[in-house]
């Protein structure tokens, strides 16, 4: 196993506010070519949840500890480790949360603190696993004043474009072009097809949904719960 990554800031965007409690910045991954982002959601006890660890500037990073207790980090799959040990060293008492089928993937790169279930209820911030994925991997779900967002690790992604031989990789493999679960996703994420269709289009029916956010791909903010649907509507095909 390769010794953990330090504390390595890649070029990134700045925090965007999305909501009262919500916060994202986009960065890339290491070879520069894919998009990848980071979520923190405020709790009503005014903890914080990282959902897909990125190392920011340290200005960025003093803001986020202005904004709130940086308490949790949720590791949607084992493909979003990057970063993992180097938010763990930064704050050792950050609870390290990830879905329970890949938790012995994430403990060989930083110490993993429970499953999804520990994540205590909060009124404002959940963790949900998808039904019918292979390991549950969970959209977060943030409840902001008079608005809802929906953040996704890789089971939903929205990647217009993508240079280098990693955009060609993913245009050839269908992972390119608008909000879509990707052939990636399908192949080694969803067990049962109806099932995950299913949860989206219940999804879709939150009170004021108006975000939705991947890890990786552009935001979409018009017509959110339509363009839901419409992604699990494609998995029928």
């Amino acid at each position: 196993m390769s010794a953990p990554r330090p504390w390595t800031v890649l070029p990134h965007g700045p925090i965007v506010e999305l909501g009262n409690n919500l916060r994202a910045v986009e960065g890339t991954l290491p070879s520069g070519n894919l998009p990848r982002r980071m979520l923190i959601a405020k709790r009503a006890d005014g903890r914080l949840l990282f959902y897909n660890a990125i190392p920011l500037a340290e200005g960025d990073m003093r803001s986020l500890e202005a904004f709130g207790t940086p308490s949790f980090l949720a590791v949607p799959n084992a493909f979003h480790r990057l970063d993992i040990h180097a938010f763990k060293q930064r704050y050792p008492g950050l609870q390290l949360l990830c879905p329970a089928a890949i938790r012995g993937q994430v403990q060989k790169t930083a110490p993993v603190n429970g499953d999804l279930t520990d994540f205590p209820a909060d009124p404002l911030v959940n963790l949900v696993p998808v039904r019918g994925t292979k390991i549950g991997e969970p959209i977060l779900v943030v409840r902001s004043t008079g608005a809802t967002a929906l953040g996704f690790g890789d089971l939903v992604m929205n990647i217009v474009q993508a240079r280098g031989l990693d955009g060609l990789l993913f245009k050839l493999l269908g992972s390119i072009g608008g909000p879509r679960v990707t052939r990636i996703a399908r192949l080694l994420m969803v067990a049962d097809r109806a099932a995950v269709r299913a949860h989206p289009e219940e999804l879709a029916a939150l009170p004021d949904l108006t975000l939705l956010v991947p890890t990786h791909g552009q935001i979409i903010d018009h017509r959110a719960p339509e363009v839901l649907r419409g992604i699990a509507m494609a998995l029928s095909r």
